[in-house]
């Protein structure tokens, strides 16, 4: 829905399913509920998510038609898009998969082509469109530095496709959408540190040039295009993990004139260990579960960081003294900052969202809250109910 502050919505990804029916049926099932609560006398917005298979179904004209004529009933319309998750992303084991297939490969690079190619129909005009993506891929996947560099010049290579294909639709159609990049915990690109030092030193050297032969563009041209066209998805929840100041990311990103394409409000799990440290990494147990990965990044009193693939390897390597401080990557509800001996880092989100007020960086800002399975039960709500107060917490934030 519009706001002052630009387009909120929430990402679909919180709903179970592979197959573009069981996406369909969720949305009818939620989205008129939710739309009555928050947005009952104007358009209400939607962040979707497509796992692959859905994808190539929505790609039938009959059924993308089917889709139209429902938002247009129901006052929807659709801005951004998930692409991160390929496959399953609930009732099975995710972990490191969620990854896969990853930037090196064909079939990463032809599901995000559809994904355009589906927004680009479902865009409404006047507004710009993305689709969030991986980090180019699971760092530990690779065992060199010789085969992480390899890895990463194929997937600049690919990303590079998915300019050409938004360079062209835009020509075309006279639509703007860009690829919003997402850095996680472990993934390649795991920081906005990352991020930019791989705009800079492969994505602008690898870029610039093929547009100016491909387009006979100028340089600055290229380099504008490319700008417009790959942006930085900013997930909270995954900056706030990094020990990451929202402001930093955004002056960090000024240096290059890179663009922010969404914010994914979201946030972890926060343990400050200087008090009742023993008492706290119980808590935290209950929060072990083997569906997602769920990094863990520990401040110690000197300043450093140790980092931690998952949840059960930091749990095991704890030692009294050892951190004063941990972030675990949970995407807990945003609406709570505390559970029970635990934190969140829902402080960081009020800090990007003020920075959002005074000086808006995206026009795109999506609730991504997606773990509501696998939390305490005593901490879950009917999905409608659960995502309504998520969009409420954040415009009270916002206000």
């Amino acid at each position: 829905m519009k706001i002052p502050h630009g387009h909120l919505t929430y990402c679909s990804n919180i709903h179970p399913g592979e197959k573009w029916e069981e996406h369909f049926e969720t949305l009818q099932k939620n989205l008129p509920f939710i739309r009555q609560m928050m947005a009952p006398d104007q358009p209400f917005a939607l962040g979707l998510r497509l796992a692959n298979d859905a994808s190539m179904e929505l790609s039938s004209p009959d059924k993308l038609h089917e889709f139209q004529a429902w938002l247009k009933e129901h006052n929807l319309y659709v801005f951004t898009m998930n692409g991160f998750p390929y496959g399953g992303f609930h009732n099975t084991r995710v972990k490191d998969n969620v990854h896969t297939p990853d930037w090196t490969t064909t079939e990463r690079t032809e599901y995000t082509k559809r994904l355009f190619s589906i927004l680009a129909q479902l865009l409404p005009e006047g507004m710009d469109g993305g689709v969030s993506t991986s980090p180019l891929s699971y760092r530990f996947w690779w065992e060199s530095e010789e085969d992480l560099s390899q890895a990463m010049e194929s997937a600049t290579h690919n990303i590079m496709e998915i300019a050409d294909q938004l360079i062209t639709i835009k020509r075309e159609t006279g639509k703007l959408m860009h690829l919003d990049i997402e850095p996680e915990p472990d993934g390649v690109l795991e920081n906005s540190v990352e991020f930019v030092n791989w705009y800079r030193d492969h994505l602008l050297p690898t870029g610039v040039p093929y547009l100016q032969h491909k387009y006979s563009f100028s340089a600055q041209q290229a380099k504008e295009a490319i700008l417009d066209h790959i942006r930085l998805c900013f997930d909270v929840c995954h900056v706030a993990v990094a020990f990451e100041e929202p402001s930093d990311v955004l002056d960090r990103l000024d240096t290059v004139g890179i663009k922010v394409g969404k914010i994914q409000i979201s946030s972890a799990v926060k343990v400050d260990l200087r008090n009742e440290a023993a008492e706290k990494i119980e808590a935290l147990g209950s929060f072990n579960e083997p569906v997602y990965l769920h990094q863990v990044v520990a401040k110690s009193p000197d300043g450093t960081f140790a980092k931690f693939p998952d949840l059960p390897e930091a749990l095991d390597a704890w030692q009294d003294g050892a951190a004063e401080e941990w972030r675990v990557h949970f995407h807990v509800p945003l609406f709570v900052d505390t559970y029970g001996k635990l934190d969140s880092t829902q402080e960081e989100i009020i800090k990007t969202l003020t920075i959002q007020k005074q000086a808006p960086f995206t026009h795109h800002l999506e609730v991504e809250t997606y773990t509501w399975g696998v939390l305490p039960a005593n901490m879950q709500k009917p999905i409608g109910e659960s995502i309504v107060r998520e969009l409420q917490w954040v415009l009270q934030a916002l206000n």
